[in-house]
């Protein structure tokens, strides 16, 4: 759309990822973009800030989130590279222990980026400021809303500055609600009179300590490495490279049995309990390069927007404030990038019926990642949730896929597709991989013991 073709005013509340990449798509729809935040902004890629707790921890872009901001901002995984950050192939470069199963490694084009957080959020908040019409005023929390006399349209927002006592009314055509877990979204729905959405809650009770270690080149044998927890053992781990010559490794625990050392010094014997020795490695071998941090993220929360049959029109929560992921499974930056492309197919079919037709699409994006992440939390027996027929037998299936994965690299390729938000489940039921599942399943369980051993790197082919 040419700067002739654009007209009025989007307002967006939260400057985090989602409310960028949300400012991106709707600065080729509006001749004027403004985003608020209630923090203070950091200017480089370190610091982080109090709005994003979780900026210390690692984080993963998968390989649609890269694709999609690849597709947004050119360049982007070349200028990450050149800023530090580390271009992985998914399968061939990482490994991946899944119920102390390891992947059988090859390379496969499937391309994900090792980046922290801080530095992720800082590049894409430089390349969005610097976008004709679009500015950012940080130091603004949202109050409230401002909608027309009949309540049918949402018309604007309230914005206080911090330490200010005097709100600002702002006038917009539409008002994008990106202020993450702790949004007041249905709250203000409920204000203007409309029903507040069903949630969906899920606590899968996870810890997470996480500290940056100094990163030589080649120091280790592999370039990133996932451990997952489990119900027969509720403690994992994830280490990955990231600019500064960092690695950024994070020590996961679930539930009473997955107690996490509140002494550093006590890292490395906790990660020698992790099948597989890459997290033990590193952590007896790599010096510190910044204090541990420890997370507590409150519950996984999805608020079925798609269902409620009113909404006023010029509102939409968008990332966050629609559905929260467990950060065990590194979804949300992705999430919030597919979102950004349904949003910005929505308004190219139009502004009226615009909230209605979002959350309709969003929730075909949400729904994949969010079955496999509540899927996995309730394989553990203290958490709370309903246990359906479905959900038993994907668990039962993952699991004996596991085990085929370890000896066979395209079902581990269409496992980390499918996670990588890149295929549909459906591709985990073709027949090759399926054949492969049964057949392992009536070849019996093997433990991780001769783990140690990393399978030989071959080549598979990404498209399937």
């Amino acid at each position: 759309m040419s700067a002739k073709e654009k007209s009025g005013h989007a307002i967006v509340l939260g400057a985090s990822i989602g409310g960028l990449l949300a400012a991106r798509v709707l600065s080729e729809s509006y001749a004027k973009v403004t985003i608020f935040d209630r923090d203070t902004l950091p200017t480089d890629g370190v610091t982080g800030r109090k709005g994003v707790p979780q900026g210390d921890h690692t984080h993963g872009l998968l390989a649609r989130g890269r694709q999609v901001l690849e597709e947004l901002f050119p360049d982007f995984a070349m200028d990450m590279a050149t800023a530090g950050a580390v271009p992985i192939d998914v399968q061939g470069d990482v490994v991946w222990i899944n119920d102390g199963q390891r992947l059988a490694t090859a390379h496969t084009g499937l391309a994900g980026l090792g980046v922290t957080r801080n530095g992720l959020e800082a590049y894409v908040r430089r390349r969005v400021t610097a976008l004709p019409g679009v500015q950012l005023l940080p130091r603004h929390e949202a109050v409230g809303l401002i909608a027309n006399d009949d309540r049918t349209r949402v018309v604007g927002a309230r914005v206080l500055p911090t330490g200010g006592d005097t709100e600002l009314r702002l006038e917009a055509d539409l008002v994008v609600d990106a202020t993450g877990r702790g949004n007041r979204g249905p709250s203000w729905l409920a204000e203007l009179g409309y029903d507040k959405p069903a949630e969906e809650h899920v606590d899968s009770r996870t810890v997470y300590i996480s500290r940056a270690y100094r990163r030589t080149p080649g120091q280790l044998g592999f370039t990133g490495a996932v451990v997952s927890p489990s119900p027969e053992l509720p403690i994992g781990g994830v280490v990955v490279p990231v600019e500064g010559d960092r690695w950024m490794l994070t020590l996961i625990g679930v539930g009473a049995g997955g107690a996490l050392p509140s002494d550093p010094d006590a890292y490395a014997e906790f990660a020698r309990r992790l099948p597989g020795n890459e997290l033990y490695q590193l952590l007896s071998t790599c010096e510190p390069a910044g204090p541990p941090v420890r997370l507590r993220l409150p519950v996984s929360v999805r608020r079925r927007y798609e269902h409620l049959t009113r909404l006023p029109e010029g509102l939409i929560s968008f990332a966050d404030a629609v559905c929260s992921f467990n950060p065990a499974y590194g979804q949300g930056m992705t999430v919030a990038a597919a979102e950004a492309i349904v949003l910005r197919d929505s308004l190219r079919a139009g502004r009226d019926g615009l909230p209605k037709r979002f959350y309709a699409a969003a929730s075909k994006v949400i729904d994949v990642p969010w079955d496999i992440a509540v899927g996995a939390d309730l394989r553990y027996p203290e958490v709370e949730g309903v246990r359906t027929r479905k959900v038993d037998f994907l668990n039962g299936y993952v699991a004996r896929l596991h085990r085929a994965a370890a000896r066979h690299p395209e079902v581990g390729l269409a496992f980390l597709a499918v996670a990588n938000l890149m295929s549909p489940p459906q591709r985990l039921f073709s027949p090759g991989v399926l054949a492969r599942v049964l057949w392992s399943g009536r070849a019996g369980r093997t433990r991780t013991a001769p783990l140690a051993q990393p399978s030989p790197v071959s080549r598979v082919e990404p498209a399937g």
